[in-house]
């Protein structure tokens, strides 16, 4: 080591230029990488939720329009033929346990809808977890880059098939809920077309 200056501003020089150590250079390469994959998955999240927002707007409105229609019928045609106290009491109370059916129906697939939609978020998580993890140990940039484009073409994978799952799901819940209201409709009909003895 050399002293350069006069005696009472002498400074002490390192000759040995200090290398910006290799942690650094990928930590600094890796933040554009991040940001890119969390762009990606944002988006793809994005898309994910607006295409079971309208899955489930669908299905909550095909749902509301079924139920509408059959209490609408149900009120005209009741008011037009039925006479007998009993026969309305008995058809009121198959009329509202098959509502009751479907309600609870509806609500199970919800809750069912809903556990489905935290655990992909719960494995979403734990894979991005992974992939940090990963990303702490490469040797190199290639290396990393690979990493993230592995991770980002799973992520966008899982997201995909997630939505088809989401809207299988909504649409099966949907079918099922309205079962118990269609064979009301069905049973609404016969009644009513039959020809009615006084």
């Amino acid at each position: 080591m050399r002293k350069y200056g006069s005696k009472k501003g002498r400074h002490d020089v390192n000759m040995t230029a200090k290398a910006k150590p290799a942690a650094n250079l990928i930590i600094d390469d890796v933040a554009p990488q991040a940001a890119l994959t969390h762009d990606v998955a944002s988006q793809a999240k994005d898309r994910f939720e607006s295409i079971v927002k309208v899955s489930q707007e669908q299905a909550q409105k095909h749902f509301e329009q079924t139920v509408a229609t059959t209490k609408e019928q149900v009120e005209k045609a009741s008011s037009r033929w039925m006479k007998s106290y009993e026969e309305y009491a008995a058809f009121r109370k198959a009329s509202m346990e098959a509502l009751l059916k479907s309600s609870t129906i509806a609500t199970k697939g919800a809750e069912d809808i809903s556990k489905e939609m935290i655990s992909f978020a719960q494995a979403s998580f734990d894979k991005s977890l992974a992939a940090s993890r990963a990303l702490l140990s490469v040797n190199s940039i290639n290396e990393m880059v690979d990493l993230q484009k592995t991770y980002a073409q799973q992520s966008v994978d899982a997201l995909v098939a997630q939505a088809s799952r989401m809207q299988e799901l909504s649409m099966g819940v949907v079918t099922e809920a309205l079962a118990p209201l269609n064979t009301r409709m069905s049973a609404t009909v016969e009644m009513f077309t039959k020809p009615h003895t006084a």
